[in-house]
């Protein structure tokens, strides 16, 4: 069989650039990666590819936790502050209630009181960059505010653990009894002062909210108040007592002819009319201007979970609900408007007040705010060990990238000694085989 020249040439130059295709090939991996694309490997690119998606998600949740962690750090911080100063807050309203105190002593706690409270606003509204830490999803408005001046808010009182656990001893005033936490002030033109239940309209005599009452056996509401406004028990719908006709969710008393400042009502005591008015007190009044709304940072795959990717404490966490805005779910405020009910109560010399439910209202300010403070350091702690699973995880998925991608160095050098001497050998060779061309005869 006859071998044309040509033919010859042809199958010499497709070999030598396949030599080379090969060669380029592994130049390419110099590079440090196998993979550059699909077709250099097809099972390998595929897990390259499920490695890299992996490593992404990874490094989000990373970031996630890092964003949350210092989030909480500024938080905890300033909750710190904060029950450092309700505990100096408590102390300040127990010296308050020494009967050695003077009006310009008890003028001078106030003032003292009132500066702490103002410190906790300031505290609140703790932010990192331009974002608010209580201020809920709204965090780029400052979330807490003090009124310029002092406005006529109802007054109340906050019963302690034994009163409560009495005043919620029957059934039959329906299932808001187990929330009671509250009543409120009603000052009588006999200058007695009383106590209503608004959910069940029941009125007693102060003596009896503070007195009476422990020398009872059970809770009889029948017998033991002094008046109700429920007249037809059997039928009632609770609450009887409509409060937010009378104020506004921030205890401030609504200036009206027929409710609010102008309501009134009259009860029989021992035989005698008496006609009951809301008790108010001029204070300062703080607003909530934030949301109760939470903000989650996820930390591994899966859905959001509320209990452990939540980062923020909000207004409603740390302030809960009082007499007056519970119906709407809070305010955001009432805890801290409670605060400044004592500032007002003391200012006015009041020292067994002090004594009697400013210790309360301390106390139960306190517990609020460290319950919520420690919830949230629970959250902390999960994230900081998910920082740890995250980092492991990330060494893991780094590890396998390079086994499925990374350049085998030293066969790699075997390789393209082994491909540069037969491209060179080639060369040498096809200079020698090849027919010469009409230039190399006239050379």
């Amino acid at each position: 069989m006859r071998i044309a020249s040509t033919m010859m040439s042809s199958n010499y130059l497709r070999q030598l650039n396949k030599t080379y295709e090969q060669y380029t090939k592994l130049m390419e991996q110099s590079d440090g990666s196998k993979l550059h694309r699909a077709s250099d490997d097809v099972v390998g690119y595929s897990k390259y590819l499920r490695y890299q998606n992996n490593k992404i998600s990874n490094e989000q949740y990373q970031d996630n936790v890092s964003t949350a962690s210092t989030w909480m750090k500024n938080a905890d911080a300033a909750l710190v502050n904060v029950t450092d100063l309700l505990a100096t807050f408590k102390e300040k309203t127990e010296a308050a209630a020494n009967s050695t105190q003077n009006e310009s002593d008890m003028k001078d706690i106030a003032k003292e009181l009132l500066a702490n409270v103002q410190e906790q606003v300031a505290d609140l509204n703790t932010q990192i960059g331009d974002r608010f830490l209580f201020a809920g999803q709204k965090d780029t408005t400052m979330p807490f505010s003090i009124t310029d001046e002092k406005m006529s808010r109802g007054e109340t009182v906050t019963l302690d653990e034994k009163q409560q656990a009495f005043f919620a001893g029957a059934d039959k005033w329906g299932p808001e009894n187990t929330t009671l936490k509250q009543m409120l002030k009603l000052n009588g033109d006999d200058g007695g002062t009383y106590y209503m239940n608004v959910y069940t309209g029941d009125i007693f005599t102060e003596d009896f909210v503070f007195n009476g009452y422990k020398n009872e056996q059970e809770f009889d509401p029948d017998s033991q108040r002094i008046a109700t406004l429920n007249t037809n028990p059997t039928t009632a719908v609770y609450p009887i007592f409509d409060i937010n006709r009378h104020f506004g969710t921030d205890g401030v008393i609504i200036d009206s002819a027929t409710s609010g400042s102008g309501w009134s009502t009259p009860i029989s005591v021992n035989g005698a009319t008496v006609n009951l008015s809301f008790a108010t007190v001029e204070q300062y009044i703080v607003r909530y201007n934030g949301d109760d709304k939470y903000i989650s940072m996820v930390k591994k795959n899966g859905g959001v979970d509320q209990a452990t990717d939540t980062v923020n404490v909000t207004g409603y966490d740390l302030n809960g609900t009082d007499l007056f805005d519970v119906a709407c779910g809070g305010t955001g405020t009432a805890m801290l408007n409670q605060l400044m009910y004592t500032v007002a109560k003391i200012e006015s010399g009041d020292h067994i007040w002090a004594g009697r439910e400013g210790m309360t209202i301390a106390d139960t300010a306190h517990t609020t705010v460290l319950g919520a403070e420690t919830k949230m350091a629970a959250r902390q702690q999960a994230y900081e060990s998910a920082a740890g699973m995250l980092t492991t995880q990330n060494e893991s998925i780094v590890s396998d990238i390079t086994d499925v991608s990374s350049t085998d160095v030293a066969y790699l050098a075997t390789k393209l000694m082994e491909y540069q001497t037969i491209y060179s050998m080639s060369l040498s060779v096809g200079s020698k085989i090849l027919p010469g061309s009409l230039a190399d005869y006239l050379n």
